[in-house]
């Protein structure tokens, strides 16, 4: 038979328990809003914090990172639309996919995280179109054929 133990809490001398802490006093953090936006298999976590305008992008900034200019609109164009491009510090997280694919999994992580600081913005967002998660992905090899519709070359004769 297996007795199940609870740990109980620490008592004082008079019999009374207290909560223990963990002894290390954390320093209050700023507030901050997170989005997460994808797009074929790349993903982005993006928080907002209010700020100057930084973007941080795998703790480079965004103009390193996206060297393009179309991709550095891409991703400041839901700040650019709502007229707060300079308003908030951004830092997001990438993985996976392209390049194009960061970027718009970003621009959605952002819109995002700017309806959750102010649910107003969505109508604005969603008219623009950047609150749409692009649904479209690789389409998967089928066998008997070289690609996912690519069938191999045939012969009359």
């Amino acid at each position: 038979m297996v007795k199940k133990i609870d740990s109980p809490q620490p008592k004082k001398a008079d019999g009374s328990t207290r909560l223990t802490t963990s002894g290390s006093a954390h320093a209050p953090r700023e507030r901050y809003f997170e989005g997460i936006g994808r797009r074929k298999t790349a993903v982005a976590r993006v928080r907002i914090v209010s700020g100057k305008g930084g973007i941080l992008v795998n703790n480079k900034e965004a103009k390193a990172y996206f060297p393009m200019p179309a991709l550095q609109q891409i991703i400041s164009s839901p700040l650019e639309n709502l007229k707060m491009a300079d308003k908030f510090d951004i830092s997001a997280k990438l993985s996976g996919g392209g390049i194009h694919a960061q970027a718009e999994a970003l621009r959605l992580g952002l819109s995002r995280a700017l309806v959750l600081l102010n649910p107003d913005f969505k109508k604005k967002l969603r008219g623009l179109g950047f609150m749409t998660r692009d649904s479209r992905m690789v389409e998967r090899k089928k066998y008997g054929l070289k690609k996912a519709r690519r069938a191999p070359q045939w012969q009359k004769r």
